[in-house]
């Protein structure tokens, strides 16, 4: 048996792409600006070559073993489903639709039709900011709130006491099948909420995404159709809209996801263990707070040698991101970044440096000669170069 276990840690950005200044994301260096602003400890991560990464102003460890470089999206955008899609084999020719002015009212009266109710907001902001505002008079009237961001996404929020989840659930599938053509966003957002009063509103761990499907066969797509198993961790299955999965731990938060790769990687399979740790992105990154963003690395670097022990000498851990949203940047929102890549196997020998890859298809490519498939999804395998490191 052999087993990838791929480590998505969402939002940790390595530096500015070249193209940051169509995005507003010039001088964005989430890794980069964290170890400037304060300490940051990742000693398990650097002993395999993470401290190497250029421009990430971390101390190289000189005795390293493992594999370390940086990655370039070539896929326009910066939201998470692009860059997922991206490292499984799908590079997009045009972004997402974004809505910075709020969705066309006559999709929003479509929608309040189809829901059976009037909703609130319509415009993009932050969602504790939305709750802050909204929250009492969704309370009193039971109109969910609707909102968008930077990001290619249809957002529902609602109390779970005013709308249980399950409805929620079935007003995004409906905003879902409504979302096609030049409203196709990349993902509809379930933002459930609790509390009694402005200020005191916090939102549940029954988000849920409904993303669309696919535009092509992805990595999961081709090991499952090899008879590999694939087993999603966190919002894996939502970002894929639950293709090309054999098994699936929707864990909410970073610690109950790293104790589902634990359990996932405790037992016996062939194929790939594919995780992402959101909370770098969704509770510090977009809330602009260093210290959280800095201690939820720290926590996932302690935690890391409790992932390595349940490595076999065939499986193979690669750790990487799918965009930046640098906690110390102007705004709320992502930020157009490079991403770290780090690569590390049982009696890997010596520090390998892969340098600056085209694409985090790269990653698929990869995947799939490990497994002696032949797919590489106009991408470049990184695994010969390693295999013998």
């Amino acid at each position: 048996m052999k087993r990838v276990l791929l480590v998505v840690l969402d939002s940790v950005g390595a530096g500015a792409l070249p193209d940051a200044q169509m995005y507003g994301d010039v001088g964005a260096n989430t890794l980069g600006n964290i170890a400037k602003a304060m300490p940051l400890r990742l000693p398990n991560m650097n002993a395999m070559g993470f401290s190497h990464i250029p421009n990430i102003h971390l101390e190289p460890l000189h005795d390293a073993k493992g594999a370390y470089g940086k990655m370039a999206e070539v896929s326009p955008g910066k939201d998470t489903t692009t860059g997922h899609w991206e490292m499984a084999g799908i590079q997009l020719e045009k972004a997402f639709p974004t809505f910075p002015d709020g969705f066309d009212q006559e999709l929003i009266n479509k929608f309040e039709e189809a829901i059976g109710t009037k909703t609130l907001g319509n415009y993009a902001s932050s969602g504790t900011v939305i709750l802050d505002k909204l929250g009492e008079e969704h309370m009193r009237t039971g109109y969910p709130i609707v909102y968008t961001s930077a990001d290619s996404v249809f957002q529902i929020a609602a109390h779970e006491n005013i709308i249980p989840l399950e409805k929620l659930y079935e007003m995004c599938e409906i905003a879902r099948s409504m979302l096609t053509g030049r409203y196709a966003v990349g993902r509809v957002i379930a933002r459930p909420f609790v509390g009694e009063k402005s200020g005191a509103f916090t939102r549940t761990k029954g988000r849920k995404d409904f993303s669309l499907e696919p535009t092509g066969d992805t990595i999961l797509d081709v090991l499952k159709e090899n008879g590999h198993e694939v087993l999603g961790v966190g919002k894996i299955e939502d970002i894929f809209n639950h293709r090309g999965l054999t098994g699936s731990n929707h864990a909410a938060g970073n610690p109950a996801c790293i104790d589902a790769i634990v359990d996932f990687m405790s037992k016996p399979f062939d194929g790939l263990c594919f995780a992402n740790l959101v909370d770098t992105d969704m509770v510090y990154g977009h809330r602009r707070d260093v210290k959280g963003y800095r201690d939820a690395l720290e926590y996932f670097d302690g935690r890391l040698p409790e992932l390595t022990s349940l490595m076999g000498h065939e499986d193979l851990l690669i750790i990487t991101a799918d965009h930046g949203c640098d906690p110390t940047f102007h705004g709320t929102d992502h930020t157009r970044e490079y991403v770290p890549l780090l690569v590390w196997y049982q009696g890997i020998q010596g520090l390998y440096n892969l340098g600056i890859r085209d694409t985090f298809s790269d990653v698929a490519a990869t995947i799939s000669e490990f497994f002696g498939l032949k797919e590489r999804y106009a991408a470049t395998s990184f695994w010969q170069n390693i295999k013998e490191a």
